[in-house]
Order: C-alpha cells, then structure tokens, then sequence
C-alpha cells in the first residue's frame, strides 16, 4: 500500500488530504484532534487527492451536497458501521448521537458512537460534523467546535429548513 497526501487551501484553513493507493483515507485539519500516524509522501498530484481537492472546493463553494470518491477509512468493525452510518445523514440535516446508535440498534452505545465520530478520518466527506447532542449542542468536533459550527451553517444556507430535526 502507497499512501501519500496533499495539503489544499480551504475557508477552514488549509486540510491535508491522505490517499492510500487509488482511495481516499483520510482528510484533516491543521488541528485535528486526532491527527495520523502517517501520512506519506507529499505529492502535488494524485488523481484521488486531486478529484477529493476538486469536490471539496465545489462542496465549498455550495455547488456539491454529496461525495462521489472511492474511500477507505482505516478502523474497527464498529467504526466502519458508524461511518456508514454518518454519510446517510442528509446535507443540511442533523442527527444525535443517540439517534445514530438506535440506527445501529444499539440504543444504549451512544458513548461509543460518539467516540468512533470522533476518530472518523474523513471529516467532510464523511459528514460526523452532522452529529449533535441529544440536546442540539454541538459538542466535540475533531476540527474544534468552530469549525463544526461553519460547516453547519454553511450547509443550512445553502439548504434552508430545520437544522436541528
């Protein structure tokens, strides 16, 4: 397995887009809370991190709504079923942490729900910004609480309705 990266400017600063040969692994902040390990080779081009670049500018730009990339988030079983899990939230929408461990028919994993959001790789793409408390708060966000609330209010302009369902 190749795995190399490359650092794209955005309105959140700039983010460090992780290719493992021909998918997409990974997308973080200068920030993150939970930064990798290894992130390769920098490289000024690579078709996935270049189509990943080229999507989230449009996302940015509030012309893209939804992510068509090959993916391959490293992570538990668990994990993966959470992730999957998030990128059914729709654009515009919210969802609790709750809510995601009831669709998961765990309803009492709340906790563990939160905690594999907060170690999703893909931020943006896999939309974990989307998750909120059962109470509307924002909570913790791996790009900072901020970065959570832009991303939310950039997606409600561009898709009017109720935010917090």
């Amino acid at each position: 397995m190749t795995r190399v990266n490359k650092t794209i400017s955005s309105p959140l600063g700039p983010l460090t887009l992780v290719a493992d040969d021909d998918a997409l692994a990974g997308i973080y902040f200068d920030q993150h809370r939970h930064p990798p390990a290894e992130i390769g080779a920098t490289v000024s081009e690579h078709a996935i991190l270049d189509r990943a670049a080229e999507q989230l500018c449009e996302f940015f730009e509030g012309t893209r709504r939804k992510f068509d990339l090959p993916l391959a988030p490293a992570g538990t079983e668990f994990q993966q079923l959470v992730w999957a899990e998030l990128r059914k939230i729709p654009f515009g929408s919210t969802a609790s942490y709750g809510e995601l461990a009831s669709r998961l028919d765990k309803p009492g994993a709340s906790r563990a729900v939160g905690a594999a959001n907060g170690k999703n790789p893909l931020s943006i793409v896999v939309p974990c910004h989307r998750v909120i408390g059962a109470n509307g708060s924002l909570t913790g966000y791996a790009g900072g609480e901020e970065t959570k609330k832009w991303l939310l209010q950039h997606e409600a302009a561009i898709a009017p309705g109720p935010l917090f369902a």
